[in-house]
């Protein structure tokens, strides 16, 4: 098996970090202070190909393959955290659907400015009584004839604030349950949809989080993705990808966390040395390393099966489950390699912390990931 970075993808490795170091890095504090949404990077980001990664060029993507992406999504993560999950949204939770799923005309319309960055997309699951439970969904897609009527409450919804296009999960027929589920693609400036006051969050507080309510929203029937009925496998299948994604988040946390480490480490001096040299801060760094590379072995792996067109499901909720507790592992051992000056902002190792943990919950909670995988040990 061989494990190297082909030239397009180490080129792409340094383009990005570079972008990350230089442009990104220096105003995360600043992001992250003042809750400011990244749109001078988010441009500088779509000139460079990141808000469609795998998105063929037709139709306004960098055509690369999901490595790529995985690439690309840990260095925007390692320079701030929010703007790579506003990034990973686009990219894996709206692209990817509408690519997989939607009809050449949604691709034209939606795609085509979605991947090329002239739009940013949105999300549309979770709802206030249906987190974990995705099949619990109350907004219903009322069929009026000639249009559809959306009524219902999203909640959590990364991006909605700046969001130009929502890929949502509604109920088009209560009786069949999670069969009765429908996806459908509806621009946020369509009447009878409005948001709620951004979240103030514990972390990842420059991309906007709040609730999206539809209120006798009219769409039209080509909104509708994929097949009548079978939002849920849309859902899931968009999830997989998120997982990625997320996964590769979790990787750039930890590995700023790491970094951060290792340079106070050789600065800090304790007892006559620096503290590297002491046996209890080399083990510390020792394991932080060992875990983040094999959190990064599973979620290229989870990305090569996405680029070969095999069911990935198993292994992006591993990828997704083991790199984001690495994350918050990482922060919290960097915040006390630090001692007092981890707790404070200027070493940014607070931040880290408080970004890993939201890794954890969305895109399913590492216990629906421990679900998903033991689903399908039992399954053979």
């Amino acid at each position: 098996m061989n494990f190297d970075l082909s030239e397009e993808q180490q080129i792409l490795q340094r383009m990005v970090r570079d972008f990350s170091r230089n442009r990104v890095a220096p105003l995360a504090e600043e992001l992250d202070r003042d809750h400011r949404y990244p749109a001078e990077l988010i441009s500088q980001m779509a000139e460079m190909g990141l808000m469609g990664v795998t998105v063929p060029e037709e139709y306004g993507g960098a055509g690369m393959d999901p490595v790529s992406y995985v690439i690309a999504m840990e260095e925007i993560s390692a320079g701030c955290a929010s703007t790579g999950v506003i990034m990973s949204v686009n990219n894996s939770l709206v692209c990817d659907p509408i690519l997989k799923f939607g009809t050449e005309e949604q691709k034209q319309e939606f795609l085509t400015p979605l991947a090329s960055g002239e739009q940013l997309g949105c999300f549309g699951l979770s709802e206030p009584d249906a987190g974990s439970d995705a099949a619990a969904q109350r907004t219903v897609a009322e069929d009026c004839g000639d249009h559809w009527e959306l009524t219902g409450t999203k909640n959590f919804i990364t991006n909605a604030h700046e969001a130009d296009v929502c890929v949502v999960m509604a109920m088009t027929d209560r009786s069949q349950g999670h069969r009765g589920i429908s996806a459908f693609i509806a621009p946020m400036k369509t009447e009878g949809v409005s948001l709620t006051p951004k979240e103030d969050k514990l972390g990842i507080r420059a991309s906007s989080t709040s609730q999206i309510v539809y209120d006798g929203c009219k769409l039209p029937k080509s909104a509708l993705l994929g097949k009548l009925g079978k939002g849920f496998g849309v859902a899931m299948y968009t999830l997989d990808c998120g997982r990625i994604g997320i996964a590769a988040q979790g990787l750039g946390i930890a590995r700023a966390a790491l970094e951060t480490s290792l340079q106070y480490s050789t600065e800090r001096k304790a007892f006559g040395k620096p503290i590297s040299g002491h046996q209890a801060i080399q083990f510390k760094l020792a394991d932080m390393a060992t875990n983040l590379d094999a959190a990064r072995l599973l979620t290229y792996r989870a990305a090569l099966l996405k680029g070969q067109g095999v069911r990935h499901s198993s292994e992006s909720a591993m990828a997704k489950l083991y790199s984001s507790e690495v994350a918050n592992d990482v922060a919290r051992e960097a915040i006390q390699i630090l001692g007092g000056y981890g707790y404070l902002r200027e070493y940014h190792v607070e931040r880290n912390f408080r970004d890993a943990k939201i890794t954890e919950i969305y895109e399913g909670t590492s216990e629906i990931q421990r679900l998903v995988i033991a689903s399908a040990l039992l399954k053979g």
